[in-house]
C-alpha cells in the first residue's frame, strides 16, 4: 500500500517541523503521548505544561468521529486525565464491527474558543488533481461534509494562488483579515502537503481565533513510497494498523523484512485462532484465494492475509513460512483441524520441478513486477520450516492444499507428491488442470478432493524439435475450439446454470459509437502494437530480452522487436541474443537520445528503472514524439511523480501501460518484457497467434491465469493488458476497453477490477450510454474486503476501499446492471466467458480458426539441463566450499557456525585445506606456524622482491606475487622436500648418523637443516617456541624426534647446521598428519606428496609481503637502484 494512515501524533510532528516554514502563522501543536509503558512523573517533568493546563485527551489509533463516540476528554486535570486513560486503557472499545483495545492516547492542551471559531479543512489526492476542502463551520457537529463543504481541484504540477483561496474557498469568511490568514494558512498546508508527499490531511476543527490559529484535531496519510525521497524529513514514520487489528511482533517482524528486502513480504494476522491459513504468491492472486474463502463461508475462519513475491532470499523465505506456522500452531487446536492454502496464478517462467526439488523449493511470483532478472528462486527455507514444525502441524491436525502450474510442472507436482508422503500429514498438490481457486472448496469441505487429477500435456516438449507430442496436444486444442463451437460445456459440472441474455449478431459499426469521451480526444484510441513494433528496451534486462526475441520468433515476425537497449551505467556497445537458432547483436547505449536518433523505426519504450530512477527516465523519453507508448514496469514509484507523469504523457499523447506491472502481450505480434512467462506457457496458452478475447487486469500475475483460462474457454487472447497495481497507473480500464470496442477484430472483452478506486463505474457508464457494445465479461476481486471487521490493505497499492463505492461487491453490482456479464464468483468466471463465446460462435460472429502449430525454438542449454534432458560433465569440481545456498558452507560447516564456534584461522584451515574439522591443538600449531614464518625481515629474498616492485609503483597483487615467485628450496620452500627427507629415512629405518652419511655421498643438501645467522649457539627462538608446543601437544612425534637427533650429529660437524623453521615445521606437519587420528596412512602420503606443507610458509610469509608493500607505500619510497658500489663488473677487457 502507498497511501499509509499515520497517527495524529505523527503527523502534528510533520506539521510543527515544516508548515510555518511557509507561512502559515499557525500555533505549534503541543501534546505528549501515553501507552501502558507510559512513566507518567518522567512524563509531568519532561512536558511541565501538562500540570498548569487544562487539557484534552483522547485515542490515537486511527478511530473516526472520536467525539460522536465519547472518546474525548475535555478540560481534565493531569490527574483526572490519567484517571481517564486509565478506565479505558487495555480495554476492548467497539466502533462499528470492529472490537479492539485502547492501547494509545494523546494529550493536548485545551484551546478556549466559540462554535464559530471552528472550521473544517480537509485535502486529498486523486488522479488529475489534489482537491481542498473548506467549510466555515467545524467541529464534531460537520455532518456530511462532502455536500456542504467548497471545493477547490487543484490540478497536479500546479501552483495553488492566494486569489482562489479566497475567492473560491472563503466566500462565507466575512471578515478580511481573518480571511487572509486563513488563505495564507490553506495555501501554506498545501505547500506542506505537496513537499512532503501527503495523500491526505484533514483539520477538524482549525480554530481560528482573534490572535492564532489552532489544529485541534488532525488525520493523515502519507506515500510510503516516498520514504526514499523524504525520510529526512518526515523521521522515523509509524504505520499503525487499522482500530480492531492489533499489531502483532510477528506481522512487525515481517514489515522489517519487507523493509529490507527489494521482495515483496506482506503479513496480515485476521484471526489468529482461526483454521484457514494462507501462503499465497502474488498481490493479485491473495486477494482471489481470501475471496474465494470468504464466499465459502470462511471468513470467520480466515485466520490471514499476506503475499510474498518479487524473489525473497531463502532465509527471507524461511523466516516467513516459519512465521506463519509458528502462528498456526502456536494458537488453540480445532476440532475440525486446520488447513494450509499454499497457490497462486501460473509460474510466469520458474522451473516448476525446482520448486520441489530435494531441499530446494522455487515458487514463482504471478505479479511479476520488480524490474529484476529473475530465473530459478531456490526457497529451500519453506520446506525447512515445513520438517521443522512437522510434529506440531500434525498436534493440530493440519492439511495443507497445493496448486502450481508452469514449465515442467508434472515433474514438480510429482516430488511434491513424493515429499508429502513423508511428512506425514494430508498433502494435497494439483496443476493447471485445476482451477486456481479450486482448492480452497477442497479445503472447506465445499468440493470433493480427487483422488487422481487429470494431467495435461507438459509444455516443456513443445520447446523439443522432435519427439516431442506437439502435433498430438495441437489436435486436442482443435477439438476443445470444435467442441466450444457448439457450445459444450468446458466443465463437467458447473455450480449452477448461468443465464445469458441472446447477444445480437451484428453489432454495426462499433468504431463509431466511441466518442469524445475517451481522454485525449483519440490519442490513446489506436493499436498499440502490431507485428511490426519497435521497441527500446531501459535497463540492463537480458533474460526480458531474450523473451521478447522468442516471442517474436515463434509469433513469425521478420525482425526482432528489440532493437536497441539504453544503459547509463556503461559505454556503447552491443549484447549478443538469439533470434530462432542464430545469433545476433543487439546495440545498448548509454544515451537515451543516441538510441532514438539511430532508431527512427521505434515507438515503444519498456522501462525496467528502478522506483528511483523510473520517474527521470521516463520524462526524459516523452521528449521524444516518435514514442507512442512506454511501458514501466517498477512498482514503487511515489504517487505524485506517477501523476506528473501522466499529465505529461497526456499532453504528448502517450500511452503508459504501468508503473508496478508485468506489461502486456499482443499474441502474434509483441510482447512487454516477461509477459505470459517462458515460451513454455506462450504456447499453452496459445499467445503465439491472435484469438478473439482482449482482456484489461490491474495484476500482472493474474493476466497470466486469464490467458491460461481464456485459451481454455475460447480460442484465445487477441490482447491482454495488465495496468499495473498503483492506485494511478498510467492508463485505465476504460482507455483499454474502449480500444478494444473500436478493434473489429476484438469479439469479447474481459475486466478483472478489483477493491479501491472507481473506475470500474467509467466502464458502468459506457455500457450504459452504448460506448461499449461489445460483450463484456468482469469480475472485480476483493470481496472478501466488506466480510472483515477491520480495514485490511491487498498485495497492490490501489486495493483499498476508501468508501462503499470503492467496494468490490458494489462495483459487481454496478457492472451486473450495467450489463456486464458479471460470474457469482472468481471460480466461475471460466465458465462464464466459455458461455458467453459459445453464445458468440453460434452468433457467427466467431469463426474458430484451424490451428496453425508454431516453429520450434532451440531450448537455451541452461534450461534444458534444469529440465533434465541433457547433462554434460562439469568444468570444474569442488570438495570445499559451497556459496549457492542459503549461506556461505565450509566443508559441510555453514559460516554462521564456523563464526559462532570461533574455530579460529586454524579451524577455517583444517576446513578448506583438509576438508574436516581438525583437534584444536593442530588448529593452534597452524595459526603458531602462520604467526612465525608472517615475515623475516627486509633482507630476505622475497620481502626484497616486494619492496622493489612497491617502489617501482607496482600494485598490491603484483609486487606480493612478485616475493612469492621467490619460495623455493632455496627460500621458504624446503618444507615439502624436507618432509619427503626426513620422512623417506625415518620410514625406512634409517639411523639419523646413516641418513647424514647417506645425503653427503649423494652431494645433497638435507633440507630443514641449516642457517645463514642462527646456530647452536644462538637458537632460532621460533624453532624454540613451535618445537616445545608439538613435544607437549602432540599425541606423538616420533619424525620431529628424528629430525632432532640428525641436528645432534649436524651440529657436532657446524654449530649452524641446526634445525630451521623448514624443518620443524615440515617434521611437525608430518607427525601431525600420521598421529592426529583424522587422517589414514594414504591420506597423510597424499598430502605430502601434493606439497601441502608448504602452504603454510606461503600463506604465512604473504602476510609480511602485504606488510612490506603498504609500509614502503606509506614511506613513501621512490624507484630503487641498486647502487654501482655494490655491483661486481666483470666485464672482458677486450672483445674477442
Amino acid at each position: 500500500m502507498s497511501a499509509k494512515a499515520i497517527t495524529e501524533a505523527s503527523g502534528k510532528d510533520i506539521l510543527n517541523r515544516h508548515l510555518n516554514t511557509h507561512g502559515a502563522g499557525a500555533a505549534t501543536c503541543r501534546f505528549a503521548t501515553v501507552n501502558a509503558t507510559t512513566d507518567w512523573s518522567k512524563l509531568s517533568i519532561d512536558q511541565p505544561w501538562l500540570l498548569t493546563t487544562p487539557l484534552v485527551v483522547k485515542p490515537d489509533q486511527l478511530i473516526k468521529r472520536r467525539g460522536k463516540l465519547g472518546l474525548i476528554g475535555v478540560k481534565k486535570n493531569f490527574e483526572q486525565v490519567k484517571q481517564w486513560i486509565g478506565e479505558r486503557l487495555n480495554k476492548d472499545q467497539k466502533i462499528g464491527n470492529a472490537v479492539g483495545k485502547l492501547r494509545n492516547f494523546i494529550i493536548e492542551p485545551f484551546v478556549p474558543h466559540t462554535d464559530a471559531e471552528e472550521m473544517y479543512v480537509c485535502i486529498y489526492s486523486h488522479r488529475a488533481a489534489d482537491t481542498i476542502l473548506f467549510y466555515h463551520q467545524g467541529g464534531v457537529d460537520i455532518g456530511d461534509v462532502d455536500a456542504k463543504a467548497v471545493k477547490l481541484d487543484v490540478p497536479v504540477n500546479s501552483k495553488l494562488s492566494l486569489a482562489d483561496v479566497k475567492s473560491k474557498l472563503l466566500k462565507e469568511v466575512k471578515d478580511a483579515g481573518t480571511k487572509e490568514r486563513i488563505a495564507k494558512f490553506i495555501s501554506a498546508l498545501y505547500t506542506t502537503f505537496v513537499d512532503l508527499y501527503f495523500t491526505y490531511l484533514e483539520i477538524n476543527p482549525l480554530v481560528v481565533t482573534a490572535d492564532n490559529l489552532y489544529i485541534l484535531d488532525l488525520a493523515a496519510k502519507l506515500d510510503s513510497t516516498a520514504d526514499f525521497i523524504c525520510r529526512p524529513k518526515w523521521g522515523e514514520i509509524d504505520y499503525p494498523p487499522p482500530f480492531g487489528r492489533d499489531a502483532y511482533p510477528e506481522e512487525a517482524y515481517i514489515a522489517d523484512l519487507d523493509a529490507k528486502s527489494g521482495a515483496s513480504l506482506k503479513l496480515t494476522i485476521l484471526n489468529r485462532n482461526g483454521r484457514i491459513w494462507t501462503m499465497v504468491a502474488g498481490g493479485g492472486a491473495s486477494v482471489i484465494y481470501s475471496d474465494t474463502i470468504c464466499d465459502l463461508g470462511g471468513a470467520s475462519e480466515l485466520a490471514n492475509y499476506g503475499e510474498y513475491s518479487g524473489a525473497p532470499s531463502e532465509q527471507q523465505t524461511y523466516e516467513y513460512a516459519k512465521t506463519i506456522l509458528n502462528l498456526m500452531t502456536s494458537s488453540p487446536k480445532h476440532p475440525l483441524g486446520k488447513v494450509l492454502i499454499t497457490g497462486g496464478g501460473i509460474a510466469n517462467f520458474t522451473n516448476v520441478a525446482a520448486t520441489f526439488q530435494g531441499e530446494c523449493w522455487v515458487f514463482s511470483f504471478p505479479y511479476l513486477i520488480m524490474p529484476i532478472d529473475l530465473n530459478v528462486i531456490c526457497f529451500a527455507g519453506i520446506i525447512t520450516a515445513l520438517r521443522e514444525f512437522q510434529p506440531k502441524l500434525a498436534e493440530h491436525n493440519v492439511s495443507i492444499f497445493v496448486r502450481r502450474a508452469g514449465p515442467n510442472y508434472q515433474e514438480g507436482l510429482r516430488r511434491m507428491r513424493d515429499f508429502g508422503s513423508t511428512l506425514g500429514i494430508p498433502l494435497h498438490v494439483f496443476g493447471p488442470e485445476t482451477h486456481m481457486t479450486a482448492i480452497c472448496g477442497m479445503a472447506l469441505g465445499k468440493r470433493p478432493i480427487p483422488q487422481a487429477a487429470s494431467v495435461e500435456f507438459s509444455t516443456a516438449n513443445f520447446l523439443l524439435p522432435g519427439g516431442q507430442q506437439a502435433q498430438a496436444d495441437l489436435k486436442a486444442a482443435s477439438e476443445a475450439g470444435e467442441a466450444l463451437g457448439s457450445g459444450k460445456s468446458l466443465s463437467p459440472t458447473a455450480a449452477k446454470p448461468i443465464k445469458l441474455p441472446p447477444i445480437s449478431a451484428d453489432e454495426g459499426d462499433s468504431s463509431a459509437s466511441v466518442g469524445g469521451a475517451h481522454r485525449n480526444g483519440s490519442s490513446l484510441n489506436r493499436k498499440f502494437f502490431s507485428n511490426t513494433t519497435k521497441a527500446i528496451v531501459w535497463g540492463m534486462q537480458q533474460r526480458a530480452v531474450q523473451s521478447m526475441l522468442d516471442f517474436d520468433f515463434i509469433c513469425r515476425r521478420d525482425e526482432p522487436s528489440v532493437v536497441a537497449m539504453v544503459y547509463p551505467f556503461t559505454g556503447d556497445h552491443k549484447q549478443k541474443y538469439y533470434w530462432g537458432h542464430k545469433e545476433i547483436l543487439i546495440p545498448v547505449y548509454k544515451k537515451m537520445s543516441d538510441a532514438i536518433h539511430k532508431h527512427k523505426e521505434v515507438d515503444v519504450m519498456v522501462n525496467f528503472a528502478s522506483m528511483r530512477s523510473a520517474y527521470e527516465s521516463t520524462l526524459e523519453v516523452l521528449e521524444f514524439p516518435q514514442i507512442r507508448t512506454v511501458a514501466i514496469i517498477a512498482e514503487g514509484i511515489p504517487e505524485n511523480m506517477t501523476r506528473k507523469l501522466i499529465i505529461e504523457a497526456d499532453k504528448k499523447g502517450v500511452a503508459i501501460i504501468g508503473p508496478a506491472t508485468v506489461g502486456g502481450v499482443k499474441p502474434g505480434c509483441f510482447k512487454i518484457g516477461n509477459t505470459g512467462g517462458m515460451l513454455d506457457n506462450i504456447l499453452h496458452s496459445k499467445l503465439y497467434r491472435p484469438g478473439s478475447v482482449a482482456y484489461v487486469s490491474r495484476s500482472g500475475g493474474m493476466s497470466n491465469e486469464l490467458n491460461n483460462i481464456i485459451s481454455k474457454a475460447t480460442d484465445g487472447v487477441i490482447e491482454g493488458i495488465a495496468i499495473g497495481g498503483d492506485r494511478y497507473p498510467g492508463s485505465t480500464f476504460m482507455d483499454h476497453i474502449l480500444r478494444y470496442q473500436a478493434d473489429p477484430e476484438t469479439k469479447l472483452i474481459v475486466l478483472l477490477g478489483e477493491v479501491g478506486g472507481t473506475e470500474e463505474y467509467d466502464v458502468c457508464a459506457a455500457l450504459k450510454d452504448g460506448r461499449i457494445t461489445k460483450p463484456l465479461v468482469a469480475w472485480c476481486i476483493g470481496t472478501c474486503a466488506s466480510m472483515f471487521t477491520s480495514e485490511v490493505q491487498f498485495g497492490h497499492a490501489g486495493s483499498c476501499a476508501n468508501s462503499d463505492r470503492e467496494t468490490a461487491t458494489a462495483k459487481n453490482k454496478g457492472l451486473r446492471e450495467a450489463g456486464a456479464y458479471v460470474p457469482d464468483s472468481f471460480d466461475t468466471l471460466g465458465e462464464l466467458i466459455h458461455h458467453v463465446y459459445g453464445e458468440l460462435v453460434k452468433t457467427g460472429r466467431v469463426v474458430p480458426k484451424e490451428e496453425v502449430p508454431p516453429p520450434t525454438v532451440p531450448m537455451d542449454y541452461s534450461w534444458a539441463r534444469e529440465l533434465g534432458l541433457i547433462r554434460k560433465p562439469a568444468s570444474f569440481m569442488t570438495s570445499i566450499c559451497d556459496e549457492r545456498g542459503q549461506e556461505l558452507i565450509y566443508a559441510g560447516m555453514p559460516i554462521s557456525e564456523v563464526l559462532s564456534k570461533d574455530v579460529g584461522i586454524g579451524g577455517v584451515i583444517s576446513l578448506l585445506w583438509f576438508q574436516r574439522c581438525l583437534p584444536s591443538y593442530v588448529c593452534k600449531f597452524f595459526e603458531m606456524c602462520l604467526m612465525v614464518t608472517a615475515d623475516h625481515g627486509p633482507a630476505v629474498s622475497g620481502a626484497h622482491n616486494t619492496i622493489v616492485c612497491a617502489r617501482a609503483g607496482k600494485d598490491l597483487v603484483s609486487s606480493v606475487v612478485s616475493g612469492l615467485l621467490t619460495i623455493g628450496d632455496r627460500f621458504g620452500g624446503a618444507l615439502d622436500g624436507s618432509a619427503r627427507q626426513f620422512s623417506e629415512a625415518y620410514d625406512t629405518n634409517l639411523h639419523p648418523m646413516e641418513f647424514v652419511n647417506k645425503m653427503r655421498k649423494e652431494g645433497k643438501l638435507i633440507l630443514g637443516i641449516g642457517h645463514r645467522v642462527k646456530s647452536i649457539n644462538n637458537p632460532d627462538v621460533r624453532v624454540k617456541i613451535i618445537k616445545e608446543f608439538v613435544l607437549e601437544n602432540f599425541p606423538a612425534c616420533p619424525l620431529l624426534k628424528y629430525a632432532l637427533e640428525v641436528e645432534k650429529i649436524t651440529t657436532n660437524k657446524k654449530p649452524n647446521l641446526i634445525l630451521n623453521v623448514d624443518g620443524v615445521i615440515a617434521t611437525a606437519f608430518v607427525d601431525m598428519l600420521r598421529n592426529s587420528g583424522s587422517f589414514t596412512s594414504e591420506e597423510a602420503q597424499e598430502y605430502i606428496n601434493v606439497g601441502a606443507i608448504n602452504s603454510l610458509f606461503v600463506l604465512g610469509r604473504s602476510i609480511g609481503f602485504i606488510g612490506h608493500y603498504m609500509d614502503q607505500k606509506r614511506l613513501k619510497q621512490g624507484l630503487y637502484r641498486h647502487p654501482w658500489d655494490d655491483i661486481s663488473y666483470v666485464i672482458p677487457e677486450q672483445y674477442n
